[in-house]
C-alpha cells in the first residue's frame, strides 16, 4: 500500500477544498437560480443557509475524514460496520457524476477555443445544438479534458491536486473580479444590479428555501465524499473550523460574484427580461455567447469568462476523481496511477455514451429522461440529499456528535457544541429530507419549483 500523502498545510487544504467546491455551480447553476427565485431575496436566504448548514455539513465531512484518516468507502465503516454502507452511497455519488462532469468540462473546453478562434460562431443559434449531436468532435474535446484531470490526480495530493490549485484558484478570483467589475459599470447593467442585491421580500417561498438549500449541496461539494478524503489529508495540527468557515467564504463569494457578473449582463442583452436567465444550460452555451457578441471587446472578456468556467470546471473534475480513486485505494491497498487509469477508462466509456445520447443514441430514454440527465437525476436529485440525510443520521444517533466534537477541539474550544448538536441531530436531516422528496417529484413533473 501507497504512503497516504498530506496537504502541505493549512492553505494547501483550503485551496484545494476550495477548488472543489467552485465549479460549474457556482459560474452556471447559481446566476439561473438566483434569477429564477427573485434575485436579491434567494442570494439572501442561500447566505443565511451557508453559514449554517453550510458550516454543520462541511465541518462534519472534514472532521470524519481527518478523524478516520480513510476515504468515506472505509471510513464510515471504520465508524459503524452497520452503516458501512453510507460510505458505498457517498462514493457512488461521484462515480456516477465523473462521466458526464467531464463531458461537460469537454464542452467547456471547445467553448473557450471558440470564444478565442471564432466568437461570432460560437454566438449562433444552432452552434451548441451542433456541436453536442455530432459524434467526433465532442469525444476529442471530452478527452483532452479527462487527460488533464486523470494527469493532475496521478500525480497526487502534493504535487497534483495541491499544486494546481495554488496555481488555479488565486487565478480565478482575479477573473471573477476582474469581469464583475466590468459588468457593473457598463451603462445598463443598473437595473439588473439592484434586481440581484435588493430583496424582494414578496417573492419569499418555501421553493425558494428548498432551491438555495439544494444549490449548497452543490457548490459546496457536499455529500459527495469529496470533504471526507479532503479530510483524510488534513493535518491533525490544523483547525477544522476556521478552515471550513474560509473555504465557504471562498466558494459563497465566487457565487456570488459570478451572478453580479451574469445577472447584469443577461438583464442589459435581454431587454430586463429575466426568463432569459432561467434557461438552464443553454444560459451559459447560447445565451451568454450572444451577450458577448453584444459587447465591446466581447470575444475577449467571452474568451476570458469561458477560461475562468474551465478553471472551475477543472479543479472541481480533479476532487471528484480523486474521491473515487481514493477509495478504492484505501479499501483495495491498489495504486495510485493504475488505479486513476481505470477509472479514467470507465470515465471515458460511460462519458462518451452520455455524449451518443445527445447525438445518435439520442432516442435513447430511460424514464423519459435522456442518458446525461438521468444520471444527473441519480445523484443530484437522488444520492446526494440521500447521503447527505444519512450522515446526519450516522454522527447524530449512531456515533454520537460528541465524536466529531472532539476531533473539531484538537486544536481548541468548539463554541457552537449545542447548536451542532441540534442542527445535525433534528433540523439538517429533516430539510433535507424535504429536498429529496421535493427534488424527486420535481424531476417527474410532479412538483414543479
Amino acid at each position: 500500500m501507497e504512503k497516504r500523502n498530506t496537504f502541505s498545510g493549512k492553505l494547501g487544504f483550503v485551496l484545494a477544498a476550495a477548488g472543489s467546491a467552485v465549479g460549474l455551480g457556482n459560474l452556471w447553476r447559481f446566476p439561473y437560480l438566483a434569477a429564477k427565485y427573485g434575485g436579491g431575496i434567494f442570494l439572501l436566504i442561500y447566505i443565511l443557509l451557508a453559514v449554517t448548514f453550510g458550516t454543520v455539513l462541511m465541518i462534519t465531512e472534514i472532521a470524519i475524514g481527518r478523524k478516520t484518516q480513510l476515504s468515506p468507502l472505509a471510513a464510515f465503516k471504520s465508524l459503524s460496520p452497520r452503516w458501512g454502507f453510507v460510505g458505498k452511497l457517498a462514493t457512488f455519488v461521484p462515480v456516477l457524476i465523473f462521466p458526464y462532469y467531464c463531458l461537460i468540462g469537454g464542452w467547456v473546453t471547445k467553448y473557450t477555443a471558440s470564444m478565442i478562434f471564432d466568437s461570432q460562431a460560437a454566438a449562433s443559434d444552432t452552434f451548441f445544438s451542433d456541436y453536442v449531436s455530432g459524434t467526433g468532435e465532442p469525444l476529442i474535446w471530452f478527452g483532452v479534458f479527462l487527460a488533464v484531470t486523470t494527469l493532475v490526480v496521478i500525480f497526487g495530493v502534493n504535487k497534483g491536486i495541491e499544486k494546481l490549485s495554488r496555481i488555479l484558484m488565486p487565478l480565478l478570483l482575479v477573473i471573477t473580479v476582474v469581469l464583475s467589475v466590468y459588468v457593473v459599470t457598463r451603462p445598463g447593467s443598473k437595473e439588473g444590479v439592484k434586481y440581484y442585491l435588493m430583496p424582494n421580500f414578496s417573492q419569499l417561498s418555501f421553493k425558494t428555501f428548498l432551491a438555495a438549500l439544494g444549490q449548497l449541496f452543490y457548490s459546496m461539494s457536499l455529500a459527495m465524499g469529496i470533504m471526507i478524503t479532503y479530510g483524510s489529508y488534513f493535518s491533525k495540527e490544523e483547525n477544522i473550523g476556521k478552515s471550513a468557515r474560509q473555504i465557504e467564504i471562498f466558494d459563497t463569494v465566487i457565487a456570488f460574484l459570478a451572478g453580479l457578473m451574469i445577472i447584469p449582463a443577461v438583464f442589459e442583452f435581454s431587454g430586463g427580461d429575466k426568463e432569459a436567465l432561467s434557461t438552464g444550460p443553454s444560459l451559459m452555451f447560447v445565451t451568454l455567447p450572444k451577450v458577448f457578441a453584444s459587447m465591446p471587446g466581447g470575444k475577449y472578456i467571452g474568451a476570458l469568462f469561458f477560461f475562468l468556467v474551465l478553471f472551475a470546471a477543472l479543479t472541481s473534475s480533479v476532487s471528484i476523481l480523486e474521491a473515487i480513486v481514493a477509495g478504492f485505494i484505501d479499501t483495495f491497498k491498489s495504486r495510485r496511477s493504475a488505479t486513476t487509469l481505470a477509472v479514467a477508462v470507465y470515465g471515458l466509456i460511460l462519458g462518451a455514451v452520455c455524449s451518443f445520447g445527445f447525438g445518435i443514441w439520442s432516442n435513447v430514454k430511460i424514464l423519459g429522461f435522456d442518458i446525461l440527465d438521468f444520471l444527473d437525476f441519480l445523484s443530484n436529485s437522488v444520492f446526494l440529499p440521500l447521503v447527505g440525510m444519512l450522515t446526519c443520521v450516522v454522527v447524530g444517533f449512531v456515533i454520537k456528535p460528541d465524536s466529531i466534537i472532539e476531533e473539531m477541539e484538537l486544536n481548541g474550544p468548539f463554541k457552537m457544541k449545542t447548536y451542532y448538536k441540534v442542527m445535525v441531530k433534528w433540523i439538517a436531516p429533516v430539510f433535507i429530507f424535504a429536498i429529496l422528496i421535493s427534488g424527486i417529484l420535481q424531476s417527474f413533473g410532479i412538483l414543479k419549483i
